[in-house]
């Protein structure tokens, strides 16, 4: 598979972060990740995963697409649209597009559940 995306620009995990999350994929890869939210908005962003490349290009895509946006815009990030935002990612790989979006949702959703404590 040809490199599709700059996968190094949000790879990596947080110390501190206000909300963090991870999921496990069907194909078995493993997907994380940490977000910093300020003013409810994501401030900073960083996903970690050992996966394929693929799975990494889905990482990077949604952490590229959600940087800055409040959190009501990065909840309606799809997984579509990380595909179309992908060029060169075959159909056999749209599994990591959903693991990743599933993944960030689960960090939101850490942070509102933290919110409402």
């Amino acid at each position: 598979m040809k490199k599709i995306v700059n996968q190094g620009e949000f790879l990596g995990r947080m110390n501190d972060p206000d909300a963090a999350a991870a999921l496990k994929g069907p194909c078995g890869d493993e997907m994380e990740f940490y977000l910093v939210i300020k003013d409810k908005r994501i401030t900073d962003i960083k996903y970690y995963t050992e996966g394929c490349d693929a799975t990494k290009a889905c990482g990077q895509m949604t952490a590229r697409l959600v940087k800055n946006k409040t959190i009501d815009e990065a909840m309606h990030i799809s997984a579509g649209q990380v595909k179309n935002s992908l060029k060169g990612l075959s159909d056999d790989h749209l599994h990591c597009t959903i693991l990743s979006v599933s993944t960030l949702y689960r960090a939101l959703a850490d942070y509102i559940l933290k919110l409402n404590m």
